[in-house]
């Protein structure tokens, strides 16, 4: 569809939608919500009416992203690519491609520009000091009327040169071509990971593709023709003239038909290197230095070939393994050139074909364990861009549902399987420098909610990360900042960052040791997965050090005199005041100490003293529940608090504190000396009301996706369809690009990447539940459907993981399920579970998750 075929359809629309809302006051609600579904509905069918239909090639089960013409902007319209190593932005030009460029590793900032970086700690001579400082803000805090204080400025320390992730810069294409041309489409296809271009000119049809390849730890751009006997001549440079603040590198001919481009992040800075070699059927290849460049630059043109392909490596000077105390937490490492020149040499020995074919192989045995039906009709004659314009709160589309969430773990899959987890803007950015760094703050966690449900093996480097980044000065910051000398805490930063920051009001955003909540990921590893030697070289030593430091780090509660213990300082992150008690850290350290004692057998470990300090800390913390208020011990919630983190329902979604309560292991608090024994209806019934209070996710401190997403999974995990539905559909129209990229304000920038991910977690969250529970000798509740959209009245899902080692295969029809399959994989001996299964409020089944076991549930 042309902007002038769309116009009138849009002024109709608005028209109509102008009506109705004048008469909002003085019709039933009811008739309002069926009229826009309707609507949305006939107006859907009328883009159906006057678009083109989907580029040759598109997928015909409708899984991709099609557009009708090339992309400009970064953030809402290019398509991305990515292996975990490597990432690119693509825009799908005619006759020049100009593709932005990342490399996972670079950064500016850190060590390697600055050798003074010390991580935001204090220098260890300045322990007693600290241990002083700390004291006293305790003391503070307790001797409060409030329980609260203002500030912990003593304690924090200048972020430094923080710095932040970065963009590498641009590979343009240029086809020496002019004249009109026709039939253009471009697609990004969920089935096989590749980026695709295709039009006419006269007779003849050009086409792109483009991939990043895991087993090549490459990216491949090609382009042929057909109708003509060559194509006409290409041209392949490096240019970082839009790439905000990256200074320009040395771009030089390795060979006759290879660019070597060497240059620094910053200067001084960390040293990145991206080989691109250039190879041709039937033509001349030639890398030619660009005469009087300063610094130096070079092209390569083809000539005479009818098809021709760039392949690209990319590296920094970062070690992962450089991080710890023996090597001075620089981070440190070689020269990358070496195994640059390697990794392009290796790929370039393969064809194309052998190329896009092992690539595709690779990301479908990923991806295809799973697999997610909505019920969902195709549309192949709307590009998406249109869809998204015309998309509608709780009118929805399953279609363009099902796509996102097709496009989340697209995502996850080619940012995660790098050396480095899936950052804030997954392995995407554009400029030297990004919003909040796009670094591993808080939101990280939500990167990888649904990636064990999903069947997606994609979290190793996010175990590596915490092992080898965070853990190392994690332990310095234990010891110096809070005089533990037990385990690790980091205040939930990038590059060995594990102080406080001291930066503006910096409890709000730095008082935060909120490792605990990353520890969940390595039990529920574990959980879902029973791999027990992994469990016993990496999850269990970081769950046990983390627990380690939290047993010390727990202190009487001085301010009530009840006999529990608190952590203070805390705020509820990203919220002032500086208090104890705060829900969310209770509730996690609650969490984690259950992992504990759950992984402990399998772990191996004789340390039985530390099991029965777990348990006995355990049973006299505070658990961080009360009803009448939410966030702090202290009662001193606001109604009107509509803040966009949802931190003390962390145990609602995605914990299980609050949705898995018991009165037997977390009844029995006292508060002010009064006996309070909350059943698991009072508990849930507060979480409801504090969520609604929490409001619709556009408070005004922020209007990002993720937190509406966040709350759709929790409405979704109080089994609330209706606002399960609302939230969810809110957050597509509010916050998604037309390239379905989240933007943290609607309709500008910048992008975000934990909404992409949060998404798919919320949407299971509505079809499956099973939550962890505090004991393996309590019954794993699994409950199907729990809040099924009447749009996603009929669907199916294969290959979903539960805890336990357990697969599932569900299926429903007319909004009710039709069969569920267990499957208990053969590896769960010695960690049987009872499983009960749960539908509408009853008991529908029952198992032992025996190995082997397969039981199907019927209806």
């Amino acid at each position: 569809m042309d902007s002038l075929s769309q116009a009138p359809v849009f002024e109709f629309r608005e028209a109509i939608l102008s009506a109705i809302s004048l008469l909002a006051g003085l019709l039933p609600q009811s008739f309002l919500m069926w009229f826009r579904r309707i609507y949305g509905v006939l107006t859907l069918a009328t883009y159906v009416t006057l678009t083109k239909s989907t580029p040759p090639g598109f997928p015909s089960s409708g899984n991709g992203l099609w557009y009708t013409t090339p992309a400009t902007l970064w953030a809402k319209q290019m398509l991305p690519i990515g292996n975990g190593y490597l990432a690119a932005m693509i825009p799908g030009g005619i006759f020049q491609e100009v593709t932005q460029l990342n490399i996972e590793s670079l950064w500016q900032g850190g060590p390697l520009q600055d050798p003074s970086y010390n991580g935001g700690n204090n220098l260890p001579s300045q322990q007693a000091q600290m241990a002083q400082d700390m004291q006293s803000i305790r003391q503070s805090i307790f001797a409060s009327p409030n329980g609260t204080i203002n500030n912990i400025e003593e304690i924090c320390t200048p972020p430094g040169d923080y710095g932040s992730y970065s963009g590498a810069g641009y590979f343009i294409s240029t086809l020496n071509n002019t004249g009109t041309t026709s039939n253009y489409g471009r697609w990004l296809d969920l089935d096989e990971g590749v980026a695709r271009t295709t039009w006419s000119q006269g007779s003849s049809i050009f086409s792109r593709e483009a991939f990043c390849s895991h087993p090549a730890q490459a990216c491949v751009q090609y382009v042929n023709t057909s109708g003509q006997a060559s194509l006409p001549t290409v041209t392949y440079a490096f240019s970082v003239s839009q790439e905000t603040g990256l200074p320009a590198p040395n771009v030089t001919c390795l060979d006759n038909a290879t660019l070597n481009i060497r240059g620094y992040v910053t200067n001084p800075g960390m040293m990145y290197e991206i080989i691109g070699r250039v190879q041709a059927s039937n033509g001349t290849v030639s890398c030619n230095v660009v005469s009087g460049s300063t610094p130096t630059n070079a092209t390569v043109s083809v000539s005479g070939a009818s098809e021709a392909w760039i392949t690209w490596v990319g590296g920094t000077n970062y070690d992962i393994d450089a991080g710890d105390l023996a090597h001075n937490f620089t981070f440190q490492g070689v020269d990358p050139h070496s195994n640059l020149v390697s990794l392009v040499s290796s790929a370039t020995s393969n064809s194309y074909t052998e190329l896009l074919s092992e690539h595709i192989a690779d990301y479908t045995s990923l991806i295809s364990p799973f697999s997610l039906s909505l019920g969902q009709t195709p549309d192949l004659s709307t590009p998406t861009d249109q869809i998204v314009a015309s998309y509608q709160t709780y009118v929805g589309n399953a279609y363009l549902e099902w796509v996102l969430f097709n496009f989340g773990r697209y995502l996850l899959t080619s940012s995660a399987r790098g050396i480095l987890p899936a950052n804030l803007q997954g392995k995407w950015a554009d400029g030297q420098s990004n919003s909040w760094g796009a670094d591993a703050n808080i939101n990280l966690q939500m990167n990888y909610w649904f990636a064990e449900m999903a069947n997606l093996n994609v979290t190793q480097s996010l175990f590596d990360y915490m092992e080898k980044t965070w853990a190392p000065r994690g332990a310095e910051t234990a010891l110096i900042l809070y005089n533990i000398s037990q385990g690790w805490v980091t205040h939930d930063e990038i590059f060995g960052h594990t102080g406080m920051k001291l930066e503006g009001n910096s409890a709000q955003w730095a008082d935060y040791p909120g490792k605990e909540i990353s520890m969940i990921h390595a039990w529920d590893h574990f959980d879902y997965t029973n791999d027990v030697e992994w469990w016993k070289a990496q999850g269990w030593p970081l769950v046990k050090a983390v627990a380690s430091f939290h047993l010390e780090k727990l202190i009487p509660d001085l301010h009530f005199n009840d006999g529990t213990l608190v952590t203070a300082p805390c705020n509820s992150p990203e919220q002032v005041p500086i208090t104890f008690g705060c829900a969310h850290a209770q509730q996690l350290i609650w969490q984690l100490f259950n992992a504990v004692e759950k992984g402990y057998e399998a772990a191996g470990d004789t340390d039985t003293a530390f099991i029965q300090a777990i348990a006995a800390k355990r049973e006299q913390m505070d658990k961080g529940l009360r009803v009448g208020w939410w966030e702090w011990k202290m009662d001193m919630d606001q109604p009107n608090d509509t803040h966009r983190h949802l931190s003390h329902l962390i145990g609602l979604y995605p914990g299980y504190a609050i949705s898995s309560y018991s009165p037997e292991l977390q009844g029995g608090l006292t508060y002010n000396n009064t006996f309070l024994n909350y059943t698991k209806e009072q508990i849930l019934d507060a979480a409801t009301i504090s969520l609604i209070h929490r409001g619709n996710g556009t408070g005004p401190d922020a209007d990002a996706g993720w937190e509406k997403v966040w709350r759709a999974a929790c409405w979704a995990q109080l089994g609330n369809e209706t606002e399960f539905y609302r939230e969810l559909t809110y957050a597509i129209e509010r916050n998604f690009a037309p390239n379905l990229f989240d933007l943290y304000s609607p309709g500008t920038l910048p992008f975000q990447i934990d909404a992409n991910f949060g998404y798919p977690a919320a949407v299971l969250n509505a079809l499956l539940q099973a939550p962890d529970v505090a004991s393996l000798d309590i019954p794993l509740q699994v409950t199907l459907l729990p809040a099924l959209p009447l749009t996603w009245s009929s669907g199916e899902i294969k290959g979903a993981r539960i805890r336990g080692g357990i697969t599932l295969d569900l299926q429903w029809s007319g909004g009710k399920p039709t069969s569920a399959v267990f499957t208990v994989d053969s590896s769960v001996a010695g960690r049987q579970r009872d499983v009960v299964v749960n539908y509408a409020g009853k008991v529908v089944g029952e198992f032992t998750s025996n190995p082997g076991t397969a039981k199907t549930v019927t209806f």
